[in-house]
């Protein structure tokens, strides 16, 4: 074995001694309006997550059973995943009178070659793109910045802040729980639908008793 591979044993096991400390010794971040700890810490994962990253899970991918998503397959439904290691922004309030002097921190996503060319496919053919989550909503639009009709594989860090105003690129419709006030998720959902659909939606929500926020209930929008 060569110095280079040495060393590259040498990162990759402790990095896995890490992973397994923080396993082992951590916990599971939860949003500050959850009070109590997870029995079962995989309750705050979605079925199809895969790397470790984030610190906070995308909550409207925990309606997906393994169930729903074969169930929706058969029916014709493509799927498939991007990533974004969520960062701890997700749960800062915007506290600035003007939304565009919030500093939102920087966040790494994956597009992978299958899911660009799986979006690429859907745009050549008509065909609608739901993304799941305003973490989805975030990647592909980042993803979206350059060719919108060639969707190109990428990874870094998305910067995008999206706000009323946006052009949306890639995304025709989003499936979302219900946020907490003066959020950018909040804002990245009045992007989209405009902010007088949004508050008639959380007003029925309330009126109706939905559930808010992570383990909340979701509306499609579109």
């Amino acid at each position: 074995m060569g110095e280079n591979e040495s060393v590259e044993a040498e990162v990759l096991s402790i990095g896995e001694e890490a992973e397994s400390g923080i396993d082992r010794l951590g916990e599971m971040p939860l949003p500050p309006y959850i009070h109590q700890r997870l029995s079962d810490p995989e309750r705050y994962q979605t079925v199809y997550s895969r790397q470790p990253g984030s610190v906070a899970a995308p909550t409207a991918g925990l309606h997906f059973t393994p169930g729903l998503l074969d169930a929706m397959r058969d029916k014709g439904v493509e799927t498939a995943f991007v990533t974004l290691h969520v960062g701890l922004d997700t749960f800062r309030p915007v506290s600035e009178d003007d939304p565009t002097e919030h500093a939102i921190h920087t966040e790494y996503y994956e597009m992978p070659e299958e899911t660009a060319a799986a979006l690429t496919r859907a745009r050549a053919e008509g065909r609608s793109i739901i993304a799941v989550g305003t973490t989805s909503v975030r990647t592909l639009e980042q993803a979206g910045l350059g060719d919108e009709d060639a969707i190109e594989a990428a990874s870094g860090q998305a910067d995008l802040f999206i706000l009323p105003g946006h052009r949306f690129r890639l995304v025709d419709g989003m499936i979302t729980n219900f946020h907490l006030p003066r959020s950018s998720l909040v804002m990245l959902v009045s992007a989209f639908a405009g902010r007088e659909r949004i508050l008639a939606a959380y007003r029925e929500a309330i009126e109706e008793r939905y559930r808010f926020y992570s383990f909340g209930d979701a509306m499609l929008i579109w």
